[in-house]
């Protein structure tokens, strides 16, 4: 599949004033591996990002005017179906609406793509980011048991969600 590149886009948001959406770079890393370590209890590791950036998948960030990291997306991109394998926010960055603009640019680059849906998995257990993704469009079309590592070296199961693009 041919990666399409799209330029850095611009955003403005009410409290944090003009942002910025770029490719995920591997010089980016590091601070992914941060955000990722202190919001999830089983984080992604370096080597699952160079591994999606090696694979051609679809990764962006978003910064603020002075460069701070404050969320990032991979979207897995599949025949005709986009599939949201990350998509954080930094922890002291949370519930100020950036979660939405990540999908809506997450979103944005499937259709580019000429998606026709885009599917994700979330936590059975994350009852928020669950709400947030039905209030955005998503709906449950399944469940996936044991599919995230959990504490004390047990499962957790995934709703599986799916929404038109």
């Amino acid at each position: 599949m041919n990666t399409l590149v799209l330029p850095a886009r611009e955003v403005i948001h009410a409290g944090y004033g003009t942002l910025q959406f770029a490719a995920l770079a591997q010089a980016d890393l590091d601070a992914v591996v941060e955000i990722e370590e202190a919001v999830y209890s089983h984080p992604w590791t370096r080597g699952n990002f160079q591994d999606s950036l090696y694979s051609g998948y679809q990764a962006q960030t978003l910064r603020d005017a002075g460069g701070q990291l404050l969320g990032y997306f991979l979207v897995m991109l599949a025949v005709d179906e986009a599939h949201l394998l990350n998509i954080s926010v930094a922890q002291v960055h949370q519930h100020k609406g950036l979660g939405r603009l990540l999908l809506d640019q997450a979103t944005a680059v499937a259709r580019q793509h000429h998606m026709q849906t885009m599917l994700l998995e979330v936590r059975e257990s994350n009852a928020h980011a669950a709400k947030v993704y039905r209030h955005y469009g998503f709906a449950e079309i399944g469940r996936r048991k044991n599919y995230y590592p959990a504490a004390n070296q047990s499962r957790e199961g995934a709703i599986v969600m799916s929404m038109p693009l």
